[in-house]
């Protein structure tokens, strides 16, 4: 029988009404997260696109973590940028964060996030034996 878990980050309290990451059990287990942005639990934004990116991505990587998950487990990567420039910035540190691992990618610039101070968000699909 499937059963979801949900993982509150203390990240969507802040942004509306859902949960940060849902894991679904089986075989095999999958972990879906929310658009998940560089926001701390209680809803501070750093400034600027690195240090956004870094707090987005130690979001992501607890969610993997409560999850029983490590970044080898991603399957998908959506990210969502406001700012094209920002490309370079955000693609050095998530390959920097996710070192050999190679998952599905996908990434957009739109005019705005549900905050006009948030600059990105990721969204993440893993799976595990």
């Amino acid at each position: 029988m499937m059963q979801n878990t949900a993982h509150d980050l203390g990240i969507s309290k802040n942004l509306g009404r859902y949960s940060d990451a849902i894991e679904v059990s089986g075989h095999p287990r999958w972990l879906f997260t929310a658009g998940t942005p560089g926001i701390t639990p209680s809803g501070e934004v750093p400034e600027g696109i690195e240090a956004q990116t870094r707090l987005c991505w130690a979001n992501i990587l607890r969610a993997l973590t409560e999850a029983r998950m490590t970044t080898a487990d991603l399957v998908k990567v959506t990210t969502t940028l406001v700012n094209a420039d920002d490309i370079a910035p955000y693609a050095r540190i998530r390959a920097e964060i996710l070192g050999d691992a190679r998952p599905a990618f996908m990434l957009q610039v739109v005019n705005q996030l549900v905050r006009p101070d948030l600059l990105l968000e990721v969204e993440v699909i893993a799976a595990t034996a």
